[in-house]
């Protein structure tokens, strides 16, 4: 009588904390792609094109990182992330530099709304991939996914890199193309290197690049990312194409290396009038006044002070501190567990106060 064994219980995020490095692969001089597991088997449960934050200390300073999971569903006994080394960036270079297999790094997700649903069989559904530098992590995702389980889904995948030695996934990308009839790998260099002679498109994305290569654009799903520079140059080709812009997919907010945040948009979600509360930061030996319908976030960043987030959405984590008095209004999207707001956290991307409020950071 054959015994079958019993496959491993789901990842729950609200109760799995920690995962082991078990690999790391080096892709390009400066981007590596490191394997995870969690400590004890577990299956992986997400979709396509979504994150983890990861809780890295370095010295006495807590981080919260988001990165896209570059791995995928398809495959549940492990997840991916690959990251790129950014100057001055503390987390990426801890990563390259010390993240080893056997080492524990703790995650909170995985989560995120920029996702890739593969029509069930039969369905009729074209897709156009369009990332740049370490934007392909989560249309690699997507793509991976899509090879693996619909090897009929017409897409066409455009990735655009400084140069030759810039180019990640080259190989693996090269050999899904050949193994998957319906998908359409081109790769876009800015220019050669003394090196290596890029024989492919050269420069940056154009209209008359993507006509090429992509003659019937309109009746695709675009899923795009990159860094905002080039998020809007393809923003701007699809709408002068005339793109029914439902069909136009993009990460909204860059996960790379946070360097203390940068809103250029500061007064966002203030409100004037109102109840205000004295909220002071013990960290940095700040208060400032907050209204009662203002997020804590969007308040101290009009005060001028420098603070990291990254999603505004109450979704990636990344603003988490400690409420150490004071009581709050939270509406948040899955960026904080419930024991931790039991255990007196906070995100103050989607915080408002209901009192005056003392918080650690």
């Amino acid at each position: 009588m054959t015994t079958v064994e019993a496959l491993p219980p789901f990842w729950d995020p609200e109760q799995d904390e920690m995962l082991v490095c078990r690999a790391v692969r080096r892709q390009t001089h400066d981007v590596a792609t490191f394997i995870l597991t969690a400590p004890a088997p577990r299956r992986f449960r997400y979709r396509p094109g979504q994150f983890m934050t990861f809780t890295i200390m370095i010295g006495d300073v807590v981080y919260h990182r988001c990165y896209t999971l570059s791995s995928s569903p398809s495959r549940p006994d492990a997840v991916a992330i690959t990251v790129k080394r950014v100057a001055g960036g503390p987390v990426s270079n801890w990563l390259h530099d010390h993240l080893r297999p056997g080492m524990e790094i703790a995650a909170l997700g995985p989560a995120g709304d920029f996702v890739l649903d593969v029509p069930p069989d039969g369905a009729a559904e074209r897709y156009v991939f369009l990332s740049a530098g370490s934007g392909i992590t989560p249309v690699m995702s997507m793509a991976r996914h899509m090879v693996d389980t619909r090897f009929d889904v017409d897409a066409v995948f455009l990735h655009s890199a400084r140069s030759p030695n810039d180019l990640i996934f080259e190989r693996e990308l090269a050999w899904m193309e050949s193994q998957a009839p319906s998908l359409r790998v081109r790769m876009i260099c800015e220019h050669d290197t003394p090196w290596r002679r890029w024989p492919g498109a050269m420069g940056r994305i154009d209209a008359a690049l993507l006509m090429r290569e992509v003659p019937d654009l309109l009746a695709r799903r675009w899923f795009v990312c990159g860094p905002e520079g080039y998020r809007q140059a393809v923003r701007a080709l699809a709408t002068q194409a005339g793109l029914d812009m439902e069909r136009f997919h993009e990460e909204s907010f860059d996960f790379g290396e946070l360097v203390p945040q940068e809103a250029d948009d500061s007064e966002q979600d203030v409100v004037p009038g109102g109840v205000r509360y004295a909220v002071s930061f013990t960290r940095s030996r700040r208060e400032i006044a907050c209204a009662g319908d203002t997020p804590v976030l969007s308040a101290a960043r009009a005060a001028g002070m420098r603070l990291p987030a990254s999603c505004a959405r109450g979704m990636c984590g990344t603003c988490k501190c400690r409420l150490v008095s004071g009581t709050v209004e939270m509406k948040h999207d899955g960026g904080i567990r419930q024991r931790e707001i039991d255990q007196g956290m906070i995100l103050i991307c989607c915080a408002r106060p209901t009192s005056d409020l003392v918080i650690e950071r």
